[in-house]
């Protein structure tokens, strides 16, 4: 049993047991191998494949906050005091918006720096919102509720208009917006 605050995932994952703080979370079965400092296979059917993102979530079961372990980040998730929790992080929605925020301004400092182009700053503003579809022109049931999410950009820096255009339309390009507008497939299973 390993007794760590700041558990790395292939620790975690390696199946044995692992305290952090006061809980106890028996682990998950992985055989990992270590390619690279910025690279973790994981051995599955002697077959490697790249995990491209894995997080683990834990809470106590009685309280809404979570704690969210990512590669060898420690996050706080919760629900906000007026929906019955203690306001101690982000709720669910808030980290989804933060996934699709960031993703878009990696993806258009990315393009702009491959470029060459004079991008000082991105600021992205996001609002996610559930809306009647009767509410929404081009959604094809009137009767369902659809998840709408507004999002905001602004580039500092001495651009032309025409790269600021080319940047937005990049920024529609992020990969988690792919993610979140494609289908997803989503498998659950007892661990």
């Amino acid at each position: 049993m390993h007794h760590n605050e700041n558990i790395d995932v292939p620790t975690f994952l390696s199946g044995e047991s692992v305290v952090a703080g006061s809980w106890h979370v028996p682990c998950i079965t992985r055989n990992w191998k270590q390619v690279s400092a910025n690279e973790t296979k994981v051995q599955t059917d002697n077959k490697a494949q790249q995990l491209d993102a894995e997080v683990i979530v834990h809470g106590d079961g009685v309280a809404f906050a979570q704690e969210i372990f990512a590669g060898s980040h420690k996050l706080a998730a919760d629900e906000p005091v007026s929906s019955g929790g203690t306001g101690s992080g982000p709720g669910p929605y808030e980290f989804l918006l933060a996934a699709l925020g960031s993703c878009t301004s990696i993806t258009v400092t990315m393009y702009a720096r491959r470029k060459a182009w004079p991008l000082r700053e991105v600021t992205v503003w996001l609002r996610h919102s559930k809306v009647h579809a009767s509410d929404c022109a081009d959604c094809d049931s009137r009767e369902a509720i659809i998840d709408r999410i507004t999002r905001g950009l602004r580039f500092g820096g001495p651009l032309t208009d025409e790269q600021r255009q080319r940047l937005l339309e990049i920024a529609n390009k992020c990969p988690v917006q792919g993610t979140l507008t494609s289908k997803v497939n989503i498998t659950t299973r007892l661990v």
